[in-house]
């Protein structure tokens, strides 16, 4: 016999009549894998999410059972019968910012090992690209949402009906948050250029509708605004974009030849002040000292190496996704969780007394 030139046999056929039948009547279900281990779907759902006290040997019958037959959890059914996708989402406002796809690798690691998917959505810090992806999200029943963002309101933060973790920036008390202390990082980082004798010390700013940024910023000017060399031409913006922090640095430089102290905002214009230096022909750390501000793993891989304000990025990410499934879990208390930078001494400094 033969079809569409393939030849077939009667014993060919049968086969295919069996795996048709075998996969589209005999569906395994999570009920039939309880009635074969002679235990309760409660008990194969905690087998399957590796959740709850499930005893050694149970645990390998389920196991034993789950694999003789071929079970794979249907995440559709799944989803309808606890009212939840096992899907969070995290909004970032540039992944081509190296701090952010680092963030992402944390909060990935952490929901996965939680049984959790996530869903990496780049905003380009546009309000309406935002706006966007959190309407997505909760038509599409994602359980949660972990916010990056300078532009979306408390109200609009509010009115979002999932649980939710803003990141880097606190708003209101009803709505969990981690955030970093810039006060204290700012002033780690001056004084620590004032200790190794830099005299006229530059800032390059993060955009300036950017919270932290305007944060870092302000903190600096308090820690060197009254000094009697400071000028308002000592701070420039380069927005987080390593080729601005280069123009901008060139600028600040070839106007002032005397500084010998730069505090960037974040590590990526600090590369770029690096990059401005070298261009200039100043000696990093001979003539000028550069510290910036994050602890993102490829200041260790520039020449020289950045000497940081080192944020704990991994674990900044990896506690958002524990209060978010907290509260995905049902828990109603808020928690509002500030990080600390650490002074992580490289190259771009000088070594000090």
């Amino acid at each position: 016999m033969t079809f569409k030139g393939k030849r077939f046999n009667i014993k060919n056929v049968t086969g295919y009549i069996f795996e048709i039948y075998r996969k589209v009547v005999c569906i395994v279900t999570i009920k039939k894998v309880a009635e074969l281990a002679g235990v309760s779907t409660a008990t194969v759902s905690r087998v399957l999410n590796n959740k709850g006290n499930v005893s050694a040997r149970t645990k390998m019958i389920v196991e034993d059972i789950i694999h003789e037959m071929e079970y794979e959890p249907n995440d559709l059914a799944r989803m309808l019968y606890r009212g939840r996708s096992n899907m969070i989402a995290l909004l970032v406002p540039d992944i081509m910012n190296p701090f952010f796809p680092e963030l992402a690798r944390a909060v990935e690691d952490t929901a996965k090992s939680e049984g959790y998917t996530c869903i990496l959505c780049n905003t380009d810090g546009d309000y309406y690209k935002e706006i966007s992806y959190i309407k997505a999200i909760t038509q599409k029943k994602i359980d949660g949402v972990i916010i990056v963002s300078n532009t979306i309101t408390e109200d609009e933060v509010d009115d979002i009906n999932l649980p939710v973790v803003m990141l880097d920036r606190k708003t209101k008390a009803n709505v969990n948050s981690i955030t970093i202390d810039n006060q204290a990082g700012v002033q780690d980082a001056i004084n620590f250029l004032k200790s190794l004798g830099c005299k006229k010390i530059a800032h390059l700013a993060g955009p300036e509708n950017d919270i932290n940024a305007q944060v870092r910023k302000d903190y600096y000017l308090k820690e060197v605004g009254q000094e009697k060399w400071f000028d308002s031409d000592m701070i420039a913006f380069g927005d987080y974009d390593f080729d601005k922090s280069v123009i901008a640095t060139k600028k600040i430089l070839s106007n002032n030849s005397d500084i010998d102290g730069l505090f960037a905002g974040n590590d990526l214009m600090g590369f770029g002040a690096l990059k401005a230096a070298y261009d200039l022909r100043i000696d990093v750390p001979k003539s000028l000292s550069v510290i910036g501000f994050d602890g993102i793993s490829l200041g260790e891989t520039v020449t020289p190496s950045l000497t940081t304000m080192e944020q704990p990025i991994y674990d900044m990410g990896m506690y958002a996704v524990k209060i978010l499934l907290d509260q995905i879990e049902g828990e109603k208390v808020y928690r509002h969780k500030k990080f600390f930078a650490q002074l992580k001494k490289r190259e771009s400094t000088k070594q000090g007394d």
